[in-house]
């Protein structure tokens, strides 16, 4: 019953158990702070819960990071995921783009999402329940700006295309993150 539908039109019963196997209790998430190059950033310290999962990409980064990503509350191939980000004021990843469409949106605080880099950098803070979507091949970050909750974690959701997504952390990224493995192995 679970399986793949001939046609869509075609309905079908589902079994209370079928459907729990599809319900994600968020106090029950397992989130992930590792899994992608600029996660040991201090900067860049946040938790990503998998909730609807898509399959990581055979070559690449997953958007969620390799750790997050092997890990859904319900494991999908539906064409889409979705989850969430939490962090305090200041974090967020660096710079990246996406094969496929993100979309945020600000559940709890206030986030600012910034996209293309050096002069050309554009931003819009989000507040809560705001949305924005960023197409494919549009370099893009969020952070936390919540700064009057200094130490307070909130929320921002994320929705990215794909059953494979794939990641990329632009080149100011990347030098940014061996910038940082170079200063640690001196230390």
């Amino acid at each position: 019953m679970g399986g793949r539908v001939r046609d869509w039109r075609e309905i079908r019963d589902w079994t209370r158990d079928q459907m729990m196997t599809r319900v994600a209790r968020f106090r029950r998430l397992k989130g992930s702070d590792g899994g992608l190059p600029d996660s040991p950033l201090p900067e860049c310290r946040r938790k990503l819960f998998n909730v609807l999962g898509f399959q990581p990409p055979e070559t690449g980064n997953s958007p969620v990071g390799a750790n997050a990503s092997a890990q859904p509350a319900i494991a999908i191939a539906e064409g889409f995921n979705l989850g969430y980000c939490k962090a305090k004021p200041g974090k967020g990843p660096l710079m990246h783009n996406h094969d496929t469409n993100e979309t945020f949106i600000c559940m709890t605080g206030r986030w600012r999402a910034e996209w293309n880099e050096g002069e050309a950098m554009e931003h819009v803070d989000l507040n809560p329940y705001d949305v924005i979507s960023f197409p494919v091949g549009v370099a893009r970050r969020f952070m936390n700006v919540t700064y009057d909750e200094p130490n307070k974690e909130h929320l921002l959701m994320f929705i990215i295309g794909g059953n494979q997504p794939q990641a990329e952390f632009t080149p100011a990224a990347m030098a940014r993150c061996e910038e940082w493995q170079s200063k640690k192995r001196r230390a």
